[in-house]
């Protein structure tokens, strides 16, 4: 039996917990593992050899630059857990909506916004929902996502977002929802973690292991998962989702989930995600 060989993409200037977990499991289970680091220079001839031998590729970065990293590798022909294709659905904030609107998924209100500032103005009178959360179509770790009362703070964000981006890039309002944030960590449409991100404020981002608790996934979300996983194909992804009168409202999808909620599990999860990995590769 051949050993397998998967690469492993990340983005770090040294080798972090997930990149030490992850080589510490392939030992264990006789795996090759091909490190690409985003950080390093990219030079194509090395990542053409570099990918030769692989029989898969993980991507293990959330970085904007991965995405045209993954590009490279399936030009090469490579197969890579995401394929890029699923980013344009997954991250893309709008698309995301309108792919859960078209299909029954219950998401949350959310408007496309013009780049109009005037139109934008009348555009959110006429959503009325405050307060309103407004976010880049793009945008990780709670980038360019912030929260207005009123109108007039509202356009403050929509201006202070352009000024701070290098370009005018869409943003969308999004009706808020004074809830925990759930994080379900799933492979295909099996549900692997749980976690309620309680952290303080209204933004629950970031993993932090003190402040998280598991809880148990109702018949509710289960169908959510696989309605998800029908329609966008995702193999190994988070699902975060808020609660609105009792009902489950699905509030984004990551593709490259973080696997570091609880530091207990965190080994356990990557030798989970490794052993798919393998399979896939087959």
């Amino acid at each position: 039996m051949n050993k397998k060989v998967i690469g492993y993409i990340f983005s770090e200037k040294k080798l972090c917990e997930d990149e030490k977990f992850f080589m510490q499991a392939a030992e264990e289970k006789s795996v090759e593992l091909i490190m690409f680091n985003l950080l390093d220079e990219f030079n194509e001839e090395k990542i053409k050899e570099k990918a030769a031998k692989c029989d898969i590729i993980y991507n293990n970065s959330a970085e904007p630059f991965a995405i045209e990293f993954v590009k490279t590798l399936e030009s090469l022909g490579k197969k890579v857990i995401e394929p890029s294709e699923n980013y344009y659905n997954d991250e893309d904030k709008w698309l995301f909506f309108l792919k859960c609107n078209e299909n029954k998924i219950p998401a949350l209100e959310t408007i496309l916004l013009s780049e109009n500032l005037n139109l934008a103005k009348t555009e959110l009178k006429n959503f009325n929902h405050w307060p309103v959360i407004l976010k880049r179509i793009e945008g990780t770790c709670g980038e360019y996502v912030d929260k207005a009362d009123n109108l007039t703070e509202a356009i403050h964000i929509i201006k202070k977002f352009w000024k701070k981006g290098s370009e005018k890039l869409p943003i969308i309002a999004q009706e808020f929802i004074p809830s925990y944030s759930y994080r379900v960590l799933v492979f295909n449409d099996k549900i692997i973690q749980t976690a309620v991100k309680r952290a303080h404020g209204w933004k629950k981002i970031g993993n932090y292991e003190k402040r998280n608790i598991r809880f148990k996934p109702d018949k509710e979300i289960e169908n959510i998962i696989k309605k998800i996983h029908k329609v966008f194909k995702t193999k190994i992804y988070g699902i975060d989702l808020l609660k609105k009168n009792e009902k489950w409202k699905v509030l984004e999808l990551n593709a490259s989930p973080g696997l570091d909620f609880f530091k207990c599990e965190r080994k356990a999860i990557i030798n989970k995600v490794l052993d798919f990995l393998i399979k896939e590769a087959k």
